[in-house]
């Protein structure tokens, strides 16, 4: 079977016309089935709904789903925490360095756009961070995973006429690391 750009289009404007419920539920679902593409889902908003409202969808959805597996661990996860710690003695380390540490490497997990999510909501949850550190480091570094696959998935032909648009791609990625470390010193501190 091979698609044309025509068959892409049509499919989008049927995904469109659904309204909002699709692109929020697509990224929320991914948070809990790991093998769904979050690049594909997201692109797929942004060129379906617009950029500035799919990128939301998106961003709901991804948030939600990765807050309801962090709840969800936390809630019924005491037996598999300590499953995880009896057949994998070193996930200690693990689990007790995001404990200590839990903004940044949340943080930057989640900026990366393929990062594992669902294991580091499942790592997370089956810690002690504290649920308002997981919140905040994981709202921000989804908004900043987001906007940079909109960014390039919007218009992936002119990111190859317009290489200034990989350049502050990685500067904000920059940028969103100092910021990041300035967050964690105060939740460190407190």
């Amino acid at each position: 079977m091979q698609l044309s750009w025509e068959d892409i289009e049509i499919f989008l404007n049927k995904y469109e016309a659904l309204g909002p419920l699709p692109g929020i539920l697509a990224a929320m679902v991914e948070a809990f089935v790991p093998v769904l593409p979050l690049f594909a889902i997201i692109i797929a908003n942004v060129n379906a709904y617009n950029f500035w409202e799919g990128m939301l969808l998106s961003w709901i959805g991804v948030f939600c789903g990765s807050i309801s597996v962090f709840w969800l661990v936390r809630r019924f996860g005491d037996r598999f925490r300590a499953f995880i710690d009896r057949k994998w003695p070193r996930s200690r380390k693990l689990t007790e360095w995001l404990e200590h540490k839990g903004f940044m490497p949340i943080f930057l997990l989640a900026c990366f756009p393929f990062t594992p999510s669902f294991f580091v909501n499942l790592i997370a949850g089956i810690s002690k961070m504290p649920m308002r550190v997981f919140v905040v480091a994981t709202a921000l570094g989804k908004a900043v995973m987001i906007l940079l696959v909109s960014f390039v998935g919007y218009d992936l032909s002119a990111l190859f006429k317009e290489p200034w648009r990989l350049i502050l791609v990685a500067l904000l990625i920059l940028f969103l690391i100092v910021i990041g470390r300035k967050i964690e010193s105060r939740y460190i501190k407190e």
